[in-house]
């Protein structure tokens, strides 16, 4: 097939990618609007068997892009690229899968947004979490900021490290604008607990 006979090609344009990731999101938002989804699913797939970390990347995105219309899509992004060891891969998995909440509305991406968090795998966790900051900045949240301070706090004794920055400084955004909304949250925290304590020093940094 033709697709695969370019892969090479693509991967020798993102991989002069050396800092950030504009580059290589336009180069999947070019590939995915010039192909069908069986296409970019089959490619991104082969991206991501990649050694080169901005072939896995541009998979990724790709895989982002699609994942509203095909549960294979955000599936291959759950089980696979969640657990690539390469931290730019998993800053872009966030990317991703926000980018899957927009595109089917997060009010209706709530239910994965709560089965995501729920996952045993951190950076599963930490990818909704990173992903929607920030959170009131989105769609839905913004008129119910409530419930997102609701589905993050129930990670703020996560046993990843990763994971509680992650909730604590998506929690700081949201006290920007909804500073007693978080006051209220965070007073009921027992941070005699080591984790709770370190979530809560970064969701607390604009409180005191």
């Amino acid at each position: 097939m033709k697709i695969m006979e370019n892969i090479d090609e693509l991967i020798q344009k993102v991989k002069k990618t050396e800092h950030g990731f504009i580059n290589i999101l336009k180069e999947a938002e070019n590939f995915k609007n010039s192909h069908s989804i069986e296409d970019c699913l089959s490619i991104s797939k082969k991206l991501f068997s990649s050694g080169i970390h901005q072939a896995r990347a541009l998979g990724t995105f790709i895989l982002g892009f699609i994942a509203s219309e095909s549960n294979e899509s955000l599936n291959f992004l759950k089980e696979s690229v969640s657990k690539d060891g390469d931290w730019r891969v998993q800053e872009i998995l966030a990317k991703s899968f926000d980018r899957y909440c927009s595109d089917i509305g997060y009010k209706n991406a709530l239910p994965i947004i709560r089965v995501w968090l729920s996952d045993k795998n951190p950076n599963v966790r930490r990818a909704v979490t990173e992903g929607l900051r920030i959170w009131t900045g989105r769609d839905y949240f913004r008129d119910h900021p409530d419930v997102a301070v609701t589905l993050l706090s129930k990670l703020k004794d996560d046993d990843s490290d990763y994971v509680r920055k992650s909730v604590g400084n998506a929690l700081k955004d949201i006290s920007k604008k909804h500073k007693d909304l978080i006051k209220s949250e965070i007073e009921t925290w027992e941070i005699s607990n080591t984790k709770i304590k370190q979530t809560y020093k970064h969701a607390s940094k604009f409180l005191t």
